[in-house]
């Protein structure tokens, strides 16, 4: 079968509320959305770039999916996929996000043509997975505790707490956190860059006290080999996300020993589906663990995500709640979360179908 039509096109999406890390606040998004078609088969893609971690704009990856560049994929024969992907690969270089719209859209049509869900066409091995929720950096403890009780009633036994402002601000916050909520929940904190390496003695043994599963990139990229020599005790609770960001990356950090525990692997940062279970193959060979994450991003891209930890043997955590920050999805369907726990459909491909769309 041949890849007939080939679409994008963009929507604003403000969030239910807006949020601060250590580099930015946002209180919405841009989305770029893609639909292949092939006869009655129709696969869903979704681009949510992230500027500030690979250099990619909204600008950028939406002129990379233009009329133009889409013509040159259009008549490609979809059991050669290898190859296609390649092609895609190749064209999308410096736009991993747009590069991942189609990947997934593409493995979406692929596995709708089969009538089997992509994770088995991926070759399954987790049924179900928690995943945690995130909590953005405050302007006080009480705003941090109130999110944090609404989120435990909806089910949600995983937290994560953007940290990396200022430090002694953000140990308090921990201790308030266990102090309210005792061993009832876990506990994760992403310094998103925002720690200095004197600040490391204090940050781990802060996690240490207050039961904290893992510290994620607390140093920017630069500084990777100042991680590689830490203790290995603090390395062992040690997640890198914007130090990872493709199969180049993943290839870099295990040479000569991984500096870390835990891979944070994103679509959006790698370039899709195929990028990522490279990245999961050379992770499982060195023994570090994968978590998968997002960020705000339709259905689509968090069902894509999903499929892909689910064939991983070395996925153990999942940070993909960026759909629940979108004040409107335009898709539906690809997962249930229930007490935090993610599940797939089962349906054909990604399981997930449009509410609305061009």
């Amino acid at each position: 079968m041949k890849l007939e039509a080939l679409e994008a096109w963009t929507e604003h999406i403000p969030l239910t509320r807006p949020y601060t890390i250590a580099y930015e606040s946002v209180d919405a998004t841009q989305l770029l959305f893609v639909r292949a078609r092939s006869g009655r088969h129709v696969g869903l893609g979704c681009a949510s770039p992230l500027v500030e971690v690979t250099g990619e704009s909204i600008a950028a990856a939406t002129a990379a999916l233009s009329e133009a560049s889409l013509a040159e994929f259009r008549g490609a024969r979809l059991d050669e996929f290898a190859p296609l992907l390649a092609r895609i690969a190749s064209a999308h270089r410096r736009t991993p996000a747009a590069r991942a719209a189609l990947d997934m859209a593409l493995h979406d049509l692929r596995a709708r043509i089969a009538g089997v869900a992509l994770v088995e066409q991926l070759g399954r091995v987790h049924e179900a997975l928690p995943t945690s929720i995130t909590i953005g950096i405050k302007d006080s403890v009480a705003e941090v505790l109130a999110e944090a009780e609404e989120y435990v009633a909806r089910g949600f036994r995983l937290i994560k707490l953007k940290t990396g402002r200022e430090l002694s601000q953000d140990i308090e916050r921990v201790r308030r956190l266990r102090e309210r909520f005792g061993a009832s929940i876990r506990l994760r904190i992403d310094a998103n860059q925002g720690l200095t390496p004197g600040e490391l003695g204090r940050q781990f043994a802060a996690a240490d006290e207050y039961d904290v599963e893992f510290v994620e990139q607390p140093l920017p990229p630069a500084l990777d080999a100042q991680l590689a020599a830490l203790p290995a005790a603090m390395r062992a609770r040690l997640a890198l996300d914007e130090s990872l960001l493709d199969e180049r990356d993943a290839l870099r950090l295990v040479q000569p020993a991984p500096p870390c525990a835990i891979f944070n692997v994103k679509l959006m940062k790698c370039g899709g589906i195929a990028p990522a279970l490279e990245i999961a193959r050379i992770a499982e060979h060195a023994g570090v663990a994968l978590m998968w994450g997002c960020s705000d991003e339709s259905r689509i891209g968090i069902a894509a995500a999903l499929h892909a930890a689910f064939a991983c043997r070395a996925t153990r955590y999942l940070d993909l709640d960026g759909h629940l920050d979108l004040a409107r999805d335009p898709a539906r369907g690809g997962f249930s979360i229930e007490a935090g726990v993610m599940r797939l459909t089962n349906e054909p491909g990604l399981g997930v179908e449009l509410e609305r769309g061009p």
